[in-house]
């Protein structure tokens, strides 16, 4: 395990590495930790041909994690991100993100052009999207965590599901800091969209991929392909947003040849 330090507000974000090849950036979506690319077979699957560097983001498993929302802005998670690159002296990475991570590596590639040779954006959007965590947990989540804490928000979202949260899922919510995350769900819920014109000026490979049971963010992906001048888009079918990451051999089936082809 290593350490990068962002040189703007200090924050420690915590990252490792696995293989020896071309230079791999793996970026996890929210409330989940750089183990999710272990626990889903990517490691096992891609060390051999590339260097993985698979980073906790700020607010997530090891690395720092401040209450203030001003620290969960865009521009400091990928000033993160370049910090990592620094740390092990990399002038390029190619990048894979999946949901927040997808937007983490496109904002990266924007941001620092120079820095990035392809871009993987799984179950992401450039838009800004309402409501998110509602969406996704239950109405009043943020503010049942905030007060109550993950006990509380846990047996409210299972009320919501009518079913259990598998262990699994249990285990890796209830280990987050609740204060940091609730900064972290409030400011990148209010974060803006990428207008369509600064997009389309975005020239870095790009291979969007999204569940068919994802509907928004497979439109968006879509959406984001056709402005994009060199992307492209495949649905993963029969997998929503939160399982797509799962699909591990159809995602590979399209990553392997797209890293590939220089």
């Amino acid at each position: 395990m290593r350490t990068a330090v962002n040189p703007t507000d200090g924050v420690r974000i915590s990252y490792e590495t696995f293989g020896d090849g071309p230079p791999l950036l793996l970026v996890h979506g929210s409330v989940l930790t750089r183990a999710i690319w272990r626990a889903y077979g990517y490691v096992r699957a891609l060390k051999a041909d590339y260097r993985l560097i698979l980073v906790d983001l700020r607010g997530h498993g090891r690395s720092d994690k401040p209450h203030d929302r001003a620290s969960y802005r865009i521009e400091r998670v990928v000033e993160d991100l370049l910090a990592v690159l620094d740390d092990l002296e990399l002038s390029r990475a190619d990048c894979f993100g999946y949901s927040f991570g997808a937007r983490a590596a496109l904002s990266l590639g924007m941001a620092a052009p120079d820095r990035v040779d392809k871009l993987v954006l799984g179950g992401g959007s450039h838009r800004h999207r309402d409501g998110v965590w509602n969406k996704l947990f239950f109405p009043g989540c943020v503010e049942v965590l905030e007060a109550q804490g993950w006990d509380a928000f846990l047996a409210d979202w299972e009320r919501a599901k009518g079913t259990p949260v598998d262990s699994g899922t249990r285990a890796v919510l209830a280990a987050n800091d609740p204060a940091a995350i609730v900064a972290y769900f409030r400011e990148t819920e209010a974060m803006p969209g990428i207008p369509d014109a600064a997009l389309s000026t975005v020239s870095t490979p790009a291979l969007w991929l999204a569940g068919s049971n994802d509907p928004g963010r497979l439109a968006d992906s879509r959406d984001a392909a056709g402005l994009m001048p060199h992307a492209e888009c495949h649905a993963i079918e029969g997998y929503d947003h939160g399982t797509t990451l799962a699909a591990t051999e159809q995602i590979l089936d399209l990553v392997r040849p797209f890293l590939r082809d220089r």
